[in-house]
């Protein structure tokens, strides 16, 4: 396996009164793509949280090797249809980290944040509203936004999951050149043809990491049936 991104031993986290990922440990390789698969209440946003820094540990140790801190891209359905953003106004978000909330975007930020938008297919879209547009649409302005942060660990919850394939493909494509460029990308997915598209992968249940490793060895149909059986008994 290459050289780790980041490192999780013995990791502990979740909410108030409820723990979710308990003696996890884990290694993500630098430089290509993870995939975290698992039933829902597996645990996969949790992680993400965890390695976005969002959701602190309660336990154990998580050894960072990024510069900065990492993009971590929500689900589409977390952004309500109501909330008064355009595609522009969020993309231009990824920039805030670098400039700050209140202070104006500089000549280098709206070309990052125009660039982004064009080489995902929204540049058309920049006035947009976000409750305008298709879930299609949306999910390329939230990628773009995380992008826009030039971070060299990018975390990504459901990017493909439900998407027509002209969406899927556009951010695929997008995901396979940035780690070309030296970004890690990690994405929590049920999308299984993505996840065995990845370079290495984490299957997950209940918390805990079963299996890890490429997705040709992790995602065998075997395991993917224990797992789902152990989702649908709980």
């Amino acid at each position: 396996m290459a050289a780790s991104q980041v490192t999780l031993s013995a990791v502990a986290a979740g909410y108030p009164g409820r723990l979710v990922l308990s003696g996890f440990a884990a290694q993500i390789p630098a430089f290509g793509t993870t995939a975290v698969v698992g039933a829902n209440g597996s645990g996969k946003s949790t992680l993400l949280g965890v390695l976005s820094g969002v959701i602190p540990a309660t336990a154990g140790t998580i050894v960072h090797r990024t510069k900065g801190r990492p993009a971590f891209v929500v689900q589409r359905s977390a952004i309500a249809d109501t909330f008064p953003l355009t595609v522009r106004e969020t993309v231009s978000m990824g920039r805030w980290a670098e400039r700050g909330l209140w202070r104006r975007l500089t000549a280098h930020d709206r070309s990052v944040v125009d660039s982004w938008m064009e080489r995902l297919g929204i540049a058309d879209l920049a006035g947009r509203q976000l409750g305008e547009l298709s879930g299609g649409q949306r999910q390329r302005a939230l990628v773009a936004q995380g992008l826009a942060q030039e971070a060299d660990l990018l975390l990504l919850d459901e990017p493909t999951t439900g998407l027509d394939a002209s969406a899927r493909q556009a951010i695929t494509e997008v995901l396979d050149e940035v780690t070309t460029n030296g970004v890690t990308v990690v994405q929590a997915t049920h999308d299984l043809a993505a996840a065995r598209r990845t370079d290495h992968c984490l299957l997950l249940h209940d918390g805990q990491l079963l299996s890890e490793g490429p997705p040709a060895d992790v995602l065998t149909d075997d395991a993917l049936n224990r797992v789902w059986q152990f989702a649908e008994r709980v």
